[in-house]
C-alpha cells in the first residue's frame, strides 16, 4: 500500500526537458554550491525524514515520502517534477488562490494530521527549493499531463471491501501490517490513530485507488487492477481515522522587518 521512501532517489527515469511528464533521478553531488544547494538538500531531507526533521508539525506516523514516492520523482508517484511552475493556482476546497507553501501546509494539516511549519522557516523554504530543483525546465503554467497522474475511472459499481480484505491480506499486510498500523519509519499507516485524517487525499477512494493502481505493492508496483486497488481501497477506508479539525486555529509566527 502506501510506501515509505525506502528507496530514497534511486528511481531511473529522465531529467525534466520543458514538459511535466517526466521521472528523475536526485542527484545530490549536482546540487548548485552554496546556501541554495544547501536548501535544497535540506527540502529533500524533510520530503523524506518528515517526522525527525519536523517532530512538532507531524502527528501521523508518516512522512512526505509516503505518497511521494521516492521523495516526489516517479511519474504517477505523485511527481513533484512541474509542480512549481503550476503556482499560483486556484484551489477549489480553499475557494481561493494559493501559493506551493500554502499547497505544502494542507498537506501538514490533512495528510501528516499536523500543522504546517511556519512559511519563513529554514524547512518550507527547503521543500519550497526542492521542488523548484526537480522542476527546473518545466515551462511556467505548463498543466500536469494526464500521463503522468495517477487518477484512474473507477468502476461502476461500489468497491468490494470482502475481496479488498483479502486482497489487503495478500499484498499489503507485510508491509501495512494486519492491524493497518504500518512498522514506524518504514511503512506508514493506513487507519487508525496515527494515520492520515479524514480530510486528506488519500482518503479520498479515487485518489486511494490510482495511488494503488500504479505504486502498490512496492515490490510489485503495477501488478493491481484497477478493480484490485479499488477493492483493497474501500477496504482500507473501511476503518477509522482522525477527524479533521476544520475550525481549529492556525497562526505563523511573527517576523521583525529586518527578516525581510
Amino acid at each position: 500500500m502506501l510506501a515509505a521512501s525506502v528507496a530514497g532517489c534511486s528511481t531511473p527515469g529522465r531529467a525534466p526537458q520543458g514538459t511535466a511528464n517526466a521521472s528523475a533521478v536526485f542527484d545530490p553531488q549536482a546540487l548548485p554550491s552554496g546556501p541554495l544547494g544547501a536548501s535544497i538538500a535540506l527540502g529533500h531531507d524533510v520530503i523524506v525524514n518528515t517526522q525527525r526533521r519536523l517532530p512538532r508539525n507531524v502527528r501521523a506516523d508518516m512522512s512526505c515520502a509516503a505518497c511521494h514516492v521516492a521523495a516526489g520523482t516517479v511519474a504517477r508517484g505523485g511527481s513533484f517534477i512541474g509542480t512549481y511552475a503550476r503556482f499560483p493556482q486556484w484551489n477549489p476546497r480553499a475557494k481561493r488562490v494559493i501559493t506551493l507553501q500554502d499547497r505544502l501546509a494542507e498537506c501538514f494539516l490533512y495528510s501528516m494530521n499536523g500543522t504546517p511549519p511556519a512559511y519563513t522557516s529554514a524547512e518550507m523554504i527547503g521543500m519550497v527549493a526542492y521542488i523548484a530543483y526537480l522542476s527546473r525546465g518545466v515551462s511556467s503554467g505548463a498543466p500536469q499531463a494526464k500521463s503522468d497522474s495517477f487518477l484512474v475511472a473507477l468502476p461502476p459499481s461500489p468497491p468490494n471491501v470482502v475481496r479488498g480484505r483479502m486482497l489487503y491480506a495478500q499484498k499489503c499486510s507485510l508491509c501495512h501490517q494486519a492491524t493497518g498500523g504500518g512498522v514506524h519509519g518504514s511503512f506508514p499507516p493506513l487507519w487508525g490513530p496515527r494515520s492520515f485524517n479524514t480530510g486528506a487525499g488519500m482518503a479520498n477512494i479515487a485518489k486511494m485507488t490510482g495511488f494503488v493502481r500504479y505504486n502498490m505493492p512496492q515490490n510489485a508496483p503495477g501488478t493491481l487492477s484497477i478493480q484490485d486497488a479499488y477493492d483493497i481501497s474501500g477496504w482500507v477506508l473501511t476503518h477509522s481515522r482522525p477527524v479533521f479539525q476544520k475550525q481549529r486555529s492556525i497562526s505563523q509566527p511573527p517576523q521583525p522587518a529586518g527578516f525581510f
